[in-house]
């Protein structure tokens, strides 16, 4: 875990993070099934905080599904690139504990950045393939960064691998890789896994500031943590920390206890307030999935089953006006790992209960 009060970062040391949990813990048989580092809100967004101010390229309308595009994309590879850039469903790295290395959470690309690996023309597919992913061009600017991609800088610094077959019938998923972003587009081909694995976001600015492009979902969740009274904040306070990376999001066994509020226990205005985190929370995202996720979420047992807790770890970090360095909502099935401080790690993963 990263020391906070010495804005410590190893994740973005240009390194992989560590492997992910093992694969029976992403798909867990004990009630928990598969993995997904995806989102967890059950009502399309409707409501959006102002971007901070950016040039980012002009939006291209997707006028085909993702995956469509995936597989015109897979149409113009050249021999030598599919042999290095595209992996069969079920590769592994080393020390990767068996699991595929699509389902890892990852801080830079897999392989050679775009700019490298791809045509000018098979980049600008990629361009649409990734946008088309986005909610709109608001969903953009969120997972973009404001068309920084962070530290990589532009699109052209973040990885693009496909695993598996994208032709017709086939399992495959591609996957975009770079610093604090891991996302996917799999046709769902992953059984009951809410975008096709695990998933991470971040970015650099402290996440209580908007110059984060995230500070909207914090600031929706601060206006939960207000609401709530003196009792309620204690309950919803947790002790140590939730950790960070593949672990922080591995499902609980069958029984175990869940850290901070249940749902189900607050008032109907209290609930409203989550509600509406839920849909900032999915609003960078397109509509097929966040209603796979809504999907999950209400066969799971619905958001009367998530908890949302909050940790003070690095606590000479926190101020009244900063007042914890996670938020944290977890259920069955169901994991949604934000870190604010120092800055934004976002670990995520839902998936069918079995």
């Amino acid at each position: 875990m990263s020391d906070l009060t010495r804005l410590n970062c190893p994740e973005c040391a240009g390194e992989f993070p560590p492997p992910p949990v093992g694969r029976r813990d992403f798909f867990r048989a004990v009630g928990l099934g598969a993995a997904a580092v995806g989102v967890a809100p059950l009502i399309p967004a409707t409501v959006r905080a102002a971007v901070p101010a950016a040039a980012t390229p002009a939006a291209a309308p997707a006028i085909k599904p993702a995956e469509a595009m995936i597989r015109e994309l897979f149409a113009q590879l050249s021999s030598d690139q599919k042999k290095e850039h595209v992996l069969p469903w079920n590769h592994t790295q080393k020390d990767s504990k068996g699991v595929p290395t699509r389902l890892g959470m990852y801080n830079r690309p897999i392989g050679k950045p775009i700019s490298q690996a791809y045509t000018k023309k098979q980049q600008d597919l990629l361009d649409q393939i990734f946008r088309a992913i986005c909610s709109d061009q608001d969903g953009y600017k969120r997972l973009s960064r404001n068309g920084t991609f962070d530290a990589s800088r532009s699109f052209g610094g973040i990885g693009a691998t496909i695993f598996g077959d994208p032709t017709d019938g086939q399992k495959f998923s591609l996957v975009f890789a770079g610093h604090h972003l891991t996302v996917r587009c799999d046709g769902n081909s992953e059984p009951g896994a809410a975008f096709g694995g695990p998933m991470y976001y971040g970015h650099s600015p402290n996440g209580y500031t908007d110059k984060n492009v995230f500070f909207y979902q914090t600031k929706r969740v601060k206006e939960v943590f207000d609401a709530l009274s003196g009792q309620q904040r204690t309950a919803a306070l947790a002790k140590g920390d939730p950790g960070g990376g593949a672990g922080s999001v591995r499902f609980r066994k069958a029984g175990e206890k869940y850290p901070g509020l249940l749902v189900k226990d607050l008032s109907s205005d209290q609930k409203q307030l989550i509600e509406k985190v839920m849909r900032d929370l999915l609003s960078p995202f397109r509509k097929e999935d966040a209603d796979e996720v809504m999907t999950l979420v209400k066969t799971n047992g619905g958001m009367d089953a998530i908890h949302l807790a909050f940790y003070t770890e690095g606590e000479s970090e926190t101020t009244d006006n900063q007042p914890w360095t996670y938020w944290r909502l977890e259920g069955p099935g169901f994991v949604w790992n934000f870190r604010v401080l120092p800055h934004v790690h976002t670990f995520v993963n839902i998936a069918e209960k079995a």
